[in-house]
């Protein structure tokens, strides 16, 4: 009886070990995708468990498989998953939809889109893994812009962090702080208890103030983790930051610069080489043209002559294929922006000049090593820097253009005048002044093609969706338009040169997110900025053929790049011109006025040679900082040609200065 019992009995518990080894099975396939910091499986895993469940369950799934198809690249994919959520979500899902819709709208470039889902969200309402998120999406969502919000930001992720990825968070923090320039570090306004914060700052004025010297350097910073003993940075330096208290300055007793001093370039290497000879000798303040020390400055002996060729010929020459007639001011004019400063003499540094034009580069370059050089300057033409660039030579070599395949090179810095620069910082400038719809009007040549190309993704990078193209004739044929009465309607064909989302809006979730339109805008309605590369000439047909089109009373913001920045502008030209922003260095933006006064009338006011005299100058402080530039992205010093700034390549950045006409007046953007 009791046998028969037992049997009986045993069925019973295995069925009962069975459902309850279901019912925890079954509990541990809910997840909670706002508990769980990562998605730890697959993005397959998750969709095949969403297609199992129901209700609740069956959402965060889904929201865990969005995560896990963003974190793999699958953004369309995690695109049509948050497209097909429930609009009925418990708060937590709320939560991580906002955090998945910011996320998704940042691989898309809507950074706008990301920072508003982020908004939605309460930060004293989030633990502490969701903080780190949302802190590390902000930064994600800037995109350069506002760097004191960013700033902000890192520091509030800091405490969520351990082990290297705090070191990485402080220097992170750090590359944010030096893209904010020296002449606006003391004009940020903070709240009075943001003590983290103004210990960065602080710590960046004495970065600023003491760059130049390593000792000095190292005792200021010692003094301010002193004055700071709470600022994470206290305890660790950044790795920027240590790496120029720490740095073996490159020698630059023996400089080589190579040039083309023969040939058609020559004109224009003359001007580059006094500038880079007045900063050397420390004549920059002088009231007349300097002469430099016959025995400081050596032109190297060559198979052929080295004399500087006195013909005039179009600068075109210098930087830019001669099909690009237009281009003449265009690549010799570029970056500016704050106050430069004045480049320090070395009367010790002894420069030796090489002429490239007919002589091979690397037989060149050799010949600059045997003879005592331990960095080069140039060379100036695109060619030549390409095949210096790959050259084998243990010789620092800052080089006067950029290469069309620009590749990174430990011992290589980058230095060019290029309309491609000014574009992008063109685009930089008109963001900032909330211009969301900008028309480029451009020559059809490949100097048209060069800045389209860079504009466009810089704008795009930024955020930024459809550029427009339009083409502009000769003068003759703006003479023409002028007398039909025809006008310029601001319409154009989109650029694709930079790579987009997919066209037409995308609602995803109820939220839009408003992606490059493929579409050209048919008229002014549509557009509120018009980029225009043109000359002085060009554009004093241009703007009224414009306004003769959409009227004077459009709001549509005119800006113009430093190609129709010509000494000779009369009364007529500047009221004619009233509104348009233009962008130029900031020796011809008024920086350093005496200077400007001399170098223009050095070279009977002609922009364009003042601009590769600049250019040279610039050159010297940039050889003499050469060790920090090529080590330290993010480094910047200021220059006669713009806020000079390496970016990860070495590729030397510049910031423009921008001006505007008002009331026939030449007046600084504020």
């Amino acid at each position: 009886m009791n046998r028969r019992n037992a049997g009986r009995f045993v069925p019973v518990v295995l069925a009962g070990f069975i459902l309850a080894a279901c019912g925890v099975n079954q509990e541990n396939q809910t997840p909670s995708a706002t508990l769980q910091p990562t998605a730890n499986q697959g993005s397959a895993y998750y969709l095949q468990q969403m297609q199992q469940s129901q209700d609740d369950s069956r959402s965060h799934w889904q929201l865990l498989a969005i995560r896990a198809l963003l974190d793999e690249g699958k953004v369309a994919q995690a695109g049509e998953q948050l497209q097909q959520l429930p609009s009925q979500l418990t708060a937590d899902q709320q939560v991580e939809r906002h955090f998945l819709a910011a996320q998704y709208a940042i691989k898309q470039k809507q950074f706008s889109e990301a920072a508003q889902q982020l908004s939605a969200l309460s930060v004293p309402g989030l633990n502490d893994t969701q903080r780190q998120r949302y802190y590390q999406l902000m930064i994600d969502s800037a995109q350069g812009e506002a760097p004191i919000d960013v700033l902000r930001a890192y520091i509030a992720l800091q405490p969520h962090l351990a082990g290297s990825a705090q070191q990485k968070n402080l220097d992170a923090t750090w590359q944010t702080l030096v893209t904010i320039p020296q002449d606006q570090v003391g004009n940020i306004t903070i709240n009075a208890n943001e003590n983290i914060l103004q210990g960065w700052l602080d710590l960046l004025g004495v970065y600023y103030q003491n760059r130049g010297d390593q000792d000095n350097l190292k005792h200021a910073v010692q003094d301010w983790q002193t004055r700071y003993p709470d600022n994470p940075a206290s305890k660790t330096l950044p790795a920027g930051l240590a790496q120029v208290m720490n740095l073996s300055v490159a020698s630059t007793n023996t400089i080589a610069l190579l040039l083309p001093l023969t040939g058609p370039g020559a004109v224009f290497s003359k001007a580059i080489e006094q500038g880079f000879e007045d900063a050397r000798n420390g004549h920059l303040a002088s009231s007349a043209p300097a002469t430099p020390d016959a025995n400081t400055v050596i032109r190297a002996p060559q198979t052929t002559a080295s004399a500087t060729s006195d013909a005039a010929v179009s600068p075109s020459a210098v930087a830019t294929p001669a099909a690009d007639t237009a281009s003449a001011t265009a690549d010799t004019s570029n970056q500016t922006a704050a106050v430069p400063g004045t480049a320090s003499a070395n009367t010790a540094a002894q420069i030796k000049v090489y002429d490239t034009n007919g002589h091979p580069i690397d037989q060149l370059l050799q010949q600059a090593q045997q003879e005592g050089a331990t960095l080069v300057v140039g060379p100036l033409l695109k060619e030549d820097v390409a095949k210096a660039v790959t050259t084998q030579t243990s010789l620092n070599i800052l080089a006067l253009n950029e290469p069309s395949d620009l590749q990174n090179h430990p011992n290589v810095c980058y230095f060019a005048l290029s309309p491609e620069n000014e574009a992008r910082d063109a685009a930089e400038h008109m963001w900032a002044q909330g211009k969301r719809s900008p028309v480029l009007l451009l020559p059809s040549n490949s100097l048209g093609d060069r800045v389209a190309t860079a504009f466009t993704r810089q704008w795009q990078s930024l955020g930024g969706g459809t550029v427009l193209r339009q083409a502009i004739g000769s003068e003759s044929d703006l003479r023409s338009q002028i007398n039909s009465n025809a006008g310029i309607p601001l319409s154009g064909t989109p650029v694709t040169a930079a790579p987009s989302s997919d066209s037409g809006a995308v609602t995803v979730a109820g939220m839009t997110f408003d992606a490059p339109s493929g579409q050209p805008v048919a008229d002014s309605g549509g557009v509120d900025s018009v980029y225009i590369v043109a000359n002085q000439a060009s554009l004093d047909l241009i703007k009224p053929l414009i306004t003769m089109k959409i009227g004077s009373q459009s709001h549509v913001a005119f800006y113009a790049n430093s190609l129709s920045s010509q000494a000779g502008a009369g009364p007529d030209f500047r009221f004619e011109m009233e509104g348009l922003q233009f962008s130029d260095i900031p020796l011809l933006s008024g920086a350093n006025p005496g200077l400007k006064q001399q170098v223009t009338g050095q070279f009977n006011q002609d922009y364009t040679l003042t601009r590769l005299y600049a250019m040279g100058v610039d050159a010297w402080t940039l050889a003499n900082h050469f060790t920090p530039l090529r080590q330290q992205p993010g480094y910047q010093l200021q220059g006669n040609t713009g806020l000079l700034k390496a970016t990860q390549n070495c590729v030397i950045n510049r910031t423009l200065s921008w001006n505007q006409y008002t009331h026939g007046e030449i007046v600084p953007v504020n």
